[in-house]
């Protein structure tokens, strides 16, 4: 089970964009998550007249490594750390500083 699942909402520790909160849109096999609005880069894209596609640049997101993200505890409002806790014989997401379980 991993710690960090599509549409959480995470704000950036470390790097350029540090501070700014986004959505998990996609979680990357190899440890690298795809966060809304967080990480940007300016991509050259050749035109697609077949299906009316425009050439130029685009701004779009790239991969930030899962270890620069913390997720964010909506009720304390702040960072936080993700932990398990297993109720009923079910494995849950738990907010390290208060136990209380992550909203999926």
């Amino acid at each position: 089970m991993l710690k960090l699942k599509k549409d959480d909402e995470v704000i950036v520790i470390a790097g350029r964009d540090k501070g700014r909160r986004g959505e998990v849109l996609r979680v990357l096999k190899d440890g690298r998550l795809l966060v809304s609005g967080v990480n940007m880069v300016r991509k050259s894209t050749r035109p697609n007249p077949n299906i009316g596609e425009r050439g130029g640049i685009v701004d779009q997101e790239a991969p930030i490594q899962a270890s620069n993200v913390a997720i964010w505890n909506h009720e304390d409002e702040r960072a936080d750390r993700v932990g398990f806790k297993v109720e009923d014989g079910e494995k849950i997401r738990v907010f390290k500083s208060s136990g209380k379980p992550v909203e999926d």
